[in-house]
């Protein structure tokens, strides 16, 4: 059975940094990724990683601010968050694609910027 366990949301000013985790249990992954939903918005991809080769993806919103990693070890994906704006201000969810969607969730870690 596959579980996603996130950890690391919480509260920040703007401009600070938070770092989210998500560990992966159950099998391995195409990619692992953050999505985020703001209130009355939809679900947005922010950031993605395949796990062998290591290629990322990262949302125009927030490039530049947000790095995405891996551990193959731990079997872990990291969402590293700096400069954070209150427009990212969501909850944020740990995705894995088994093939070429994601279908696999986490439950959800809320992260609230304040101004």
């Amino acid at each position: 059975q596959v579980q996603l366990v996130e950890s690391g949301g919480g509260l920040v000013q703007a401009g600070g940094s938070l770092r989210l985790s998500c560990a992966a249990s159950g099998r391995t992954f195409y990619a692992m990724g953050w999505f985020r939903q703001a209130p009355g918005k939809e679900r947005e991809l922010v950031a993605d990683i395949t796990w062998s080769a290591g290629m990322t993806y990262y949302a125009d919103s927030v490039k530049g601010r947000f790095t995405i990693s891996r551990d193959n070890a731990k079997n872990t994906v990291y969402l590293q968050m700096n400069s954070l704006k209150p427009e990212d201000t969501a909850v944020y969810y740990c995705a894995a694609a088994v093939s070429n969607s994601y279908n696999n969730w986490g439950q959800g870690t809320q992260v609230t910027v304040s101004s």
